[in-house]
């Protein structure tokens, strides 16, 4: 089982909603602290502390803050789905109530947690397995693979985005290469996926800037790499995204060597 992918980030005091976006792995965060609010397409999902909330691979969310006196601090941990589907033998999950109540559920998820941290294989495949059975209960066989969002006639724009994601995007030049004007080409990319062209874009750069991002890394060369203006944007960009600016991500590596 390959683990290269597995990672967990602790937030503390988060006061700072998190924009529509999406993971391709599954997000399950344990709420030590506050209130966690998750706004779906069609519902709200509020996760008080003691509990554990779970996204989808590529399910299109935004996390407002519920109150700004009470800051929340969690943890939360990526799996991939190939990873899940290994732990639990092959099967395919996906998650219709993304709430759990569960003492079990969460003493596991720190162990998880734990386990990451050490780096051992062994360790971490014994962990991950528990966990991931305790949640097995909570979840649906899964008959579809998971997918990339529907871009419909916006392929291959999704395709140059990523293929020129160091690069500085211009709405008009988007909507250029999709043949119609902007006003129309951003309201069907949003139909489509769920967020604005612009908005996709900076996930989509944060979340891969954010795979360069090392013990020994220069920020300010990662920030100029993928065209912001500067250290400052980047930084206030990334921790909208993440929850933490790249500097504290890069600490909490090196922490963990």
């Amino acid at each position: 089982m390959n683990f290269d992918d597995l990672e967990y980030i602790s937030i503390n005091n988060q006061t700072i909603a998190f924009p529509k976006h999406f993971h391709e792995t599954f997000c399950i965060s344990l709420i030590h602290q506050g209130t966690e609010q998750i706004d779906f397409e069609n519902q709200s999902l509020f996760s008080e502390a003691g509990s554990i909330s779970i996204t989808n691979p590529f399910e299109v969310h935004s996390n407002p803050i519920t109150d700004i006196n009470f800051p929340l601090k969690f943890d939360t941990i990526y799996i991939s789905n190939e990873v899940m589907k290994t732990a639990l033998d092959g099967k395919n999950i996906i998650f219709l109530n993304r709430k759990i109540n569960s003492k079990k559920a969460n003493f596991l998820f720190v162990e998880l947690r734990n386990a990451i941290d050490t780096k051992n294989a062994i360790s971490i495949e014994f962990c991950l397995r528990q966990f991931a059975k305790s949640l097995k209960a909570y979840a649906e066989e899964n008959k579809n693979e998971y997918c990339a969002l529907n871009f419909d006639s916006f392929k291959e724009i999704n395709t140059y985005i990523e293929r020129h994601i160091f690069t500085k995007f211009c709405l008009d030049d988007l909507a250029e290469r999709a043949h119609i004007n902007k006003f129309g080409f951003a309201k069907k990319f949003k139909s489509s996926t769920g967020m604005t062209p612009m908005n996709y874009i900076l996930m989509k750069k944060i979340f891969s800037s954010k795979k360069l991002i090392g013990s020994n890394s220069d920020i300010t060369d990662i920030a100029y790499q993928y065209n912001f203006t500067d250290l400052a944007h980047f930084s206030k960009t990334f921790k909208r995204f993440i929850g933490v600016s790249p500097k504290k991500y890069k600490e909490s590596l090196t922490s963990k060597i």
